[in-house]
């Protein structure tokens, strides 16, 4: 897979700032510092049709009702700290989406551990049958 930084998905990504809550005082009531990241999937030019239905399936959660991959950010007090903290975790994001999944190789339990299964479920039997009421004999 190649560097999904170098692809420039930069020039596809658009960006709306908003005042957010948190941190900043007074600051927060006038300065618009949360940033709202924006990647229209389907359009893009840069992906392939695979890479696409890849990020739809995985981040279906993640993409609103137009087809737009969100990402918000709005924990710093700056709006040039939290739109590079929104790239960030877009290119992070993108790249658990694309990454494949090894496959599981089945393998046996071994000698031992199925031996001390076994001896732990003869222990838990065996407490367990003392437990009861045998009666006059």
């Amino acid at each position: 897979m190649i560097d999904l930084k170098e692809r420039g998905l930069e020039q596809e990504l658009t960006f709306q700032a908003s005042r957010s809550g948190g941190a900043g005082g007074q600051n927060v009531n006038k300065v618009s510092s949360k940033v709202e990241l924006r990647f229209h999937v389907e359009s893009s030019e840069l992906l392939s049709d695979e890479e696409k239905a890849l990020i739809q399936e995985k981040l279906a959660n993640r993409i609103n009702s137009e087809g737009y991959l969100q990402v918000v950010s709005q924990t710093e007090r700056g709006q040039l700290q939290n739109k590079e903290q929104s790239i960030a975790r877009f290119y992070e994001l993108l790249r658990q989406a694309l990454t494949r999944q090894k496959k599981r190789k089945a393998t046996k339990p071994t000698h031992s551990s199925v031996k001390q299964r076994l001896e732990s479920k003869k222990r838990q039997a065996q407490k367990k049958a003392s437990r009861g009421y045998r009666g006059e004999a």
